[in-house]
């Protein structure tokens, strides 16, 4: 395909890389069939000299097909109509005073879905989200789901009943790390948490008595070490825009406990126990259920084997690669 793309990149950050591992295997995997560069900006923050910045920078960059990776939707001020937007997150970037919501939504959703030609979203539930905000931009938002890292490969272990190793990735407020803690409680298990835990937290892991280790601000490398060290996942979210967790564990072949809400249905087919994650009594019986009983544990492994074939890398780039193709015109 004769035409190039260039893949905008917010500034990366040690505390958030999730975008950016996605949207760097899938460069590798553009790579193949055409001509694609990286452009990361200058600037990470969220004020007007940060943006301006940004603004004037991407436009010095751009050429051929534009895609705004994630996260700075404003970007599209700069890089006008030839340009594809992913939308990764939507219901938790509206939040704050009435003021705060109106700026998000002019210059972050509304103006960008006037520009640009193409949206993206990562999943159905995301979608929905997006059209009750931009109606108009219905016909131009597609979904493309998130691809697996292809560097988490099937690792089988053996399942420690006795004491298993829980992990937990997220310590924000819609990761419910609150009251998994609750859930966990009585529970021999060794909890591994990933994210950076506030004062509420450490003094719940404190009270419920919990066994834990706590890693922070880790490489992608160390991600994987923890899912193929785990037993099982336990991602009981409130909400979700996709749940990379989900797939990363069935990749690795982990029993996943994970939500009956937002995105996770979708993402997490057969191969996961959805529980009702404001239950703290669903959560604990959800849990108990994968520790006790090896035949379940052993269904949701194979279950989550074949739901993850949906998001093998050479399956997702194709997604992208024929809406660039329909951008370009060729």
């Amino acid at each position: 395909m004769n035409f190039t793309v260039v893949l905008i990149f917010r500034k990366k950050l040690p505390q958030f890389n999730s975008i950016e591992e996605i949207f760097f295997n899938l460069h590798e995997e553009f790579k193949k069939h055409i001509s694609v560069t990286k452009v990361e900006m200058p600037c990470a923050g969220a004020g007007w000299k940060d943006i301006l910045s940004n603004l004037k920078y991407s436009r010095e960059n751009k050429s051929g097909l534009t895609h705004i990776t994630g996260h700075i939707n404003y970007v599209s001020l700069a890089t006008g109509r030839n340009t594809i937007l992913t939308v990764h997150d939507i219901g938790s970037a509206l939040q704050g005073s009435f003021l705060h919501k109106s700026l998000i939504k002019m210059f972050w959703f509304w103006m960008p879905a006037l520009l640009v030609k193409k949206i993206t979203v990562i999943s159905e539930t995301s979608r929905r989200e997006l059209i009750s905000i931009i109606p108009f931009a219905k016909n131009k938002t597609v979904v493309v789901h998130n691809p697996v890292n292809s560097k988490l490969k099937f690792a089988p272990k053996v399942f420690n009943s006795q004491n298993p190793l829980i992990l937990h990735i997220g310590t924000k407020p819609n990761k419910n790390l609150g009251k998994t803690i609750a859930a966990l409680r009585g529970i021999k298990c060794r909890l591994l948490v990933i994210g950076t835990l506030s004062e509420e937290q450490l003094q719940l892991l404190q009270v419920h008595k919990i066994n834990y280790r706590n890693i922070k601000h880790v490489p992608f490398a160390k991600i994987k070490a923890a899912y193929e060290e785990c037993d099982l996942l336990s991602f009981a979210t409130l909400y979700e825009g996709f749940g990379m967790p989900v797939i990363e564990a069935q990749a690795v072949g982990r029993p996943v406990l994970s939500s009956n809400v937002s995105s996770i249905p979708e993402i997490a087919g057969k191969g996961a126990c959805l529980v009702n994650p404001g239950s703290i009594k669903e959560i604990r019986a959800g849990l108990l259920k994968i520790i006790q009983d090896k035949a379940y544990r052993n269904e949701l492994i194979r279950n989550g084997q074949e739901n993850v074939k949906r998001f093998q890398i050479e399956e997702i780039a194709a997604q992208y690669l024929q809406l660039y193709k329909e951008m370009a015109n060729v």
